[in-house]
């Protein structure tokens, strides 16, 4: 996986919930390292793509989090080829991968915001949300749950570690 260096800030406040003399405190900042973040997008056809960037920028502040800290942006495979999603992977120097439909629905119980419009329409009960936890992994817990604009939702998804109580709240993220 590749490393992922991050802003200082959000290394800080992740850093504040863990104990230094903690045998755990090496593993969990390997894991923080190591996974990164996620970003789950999700977008009605022909969204201008700058909608998109600010969103998911939007969703990185919300968690205190910079592009650095995003190892990958995630959605549905119905938007493979949609622009603003690809624009965004690009704006942030990630890589882009899609899931279908099946999979992120595997998801619907740990989704904060589940949508049965968004499952009439897509056939997943969430689509960012789902698909930030699905390319983060079966341990990833939502960092910022889903957020809309006009035409977009962007989610953010990462290791456990750093949604414990006190990263959250200073992250703002309650």
């Amino acid at each position: 996986m590749p490393s992922v260096s991050g802003s200082k800030q959000f290394q800080q406040k992740c850093a504040a919930v863990l104990r230094p003399e903690s045998r755990e405190n090496n593993v969990l900042a390997q894991m923080k390292e190591e996974a990164g973040l996620v970003l789950g997008l999700g977008c009605e056809r022909r969204t201008p793509a700058e909608e998109v960037i600010a969103l998911a920028e939007r969703a990185l502040a919300d968690a205190g989090a910079s592009a650095g800290d995003l190892r990958l942006v995630a959605s549905l495979d119905a938007r493979a080829e949609e622009p603003a999603i690809l624009a965004a992977a690009k704006h942030f120097s990630v890589p882009a991968v899609f899931y279908d439909a099946a999979t992120l629905e595997a998801e619907a119980s740990r989704l904060a915001n589940p949508s049965k419009i968004v499952f009439a329409h897509t056939g997943c009960h969430g689509v960012a949300e789902g698909a930030a936890l699905v390319g983060a992994g079966r341990e990833a817990v939502l960092i910022v749950p889903k957020i809309v604009s006009a035409h977009a939702t962007a989610a953010l998804a990462g290791p456990a570690a750093l949604r414990v109580e006190g990263c959250r709240q200073a992250a703002g993220v309650v």
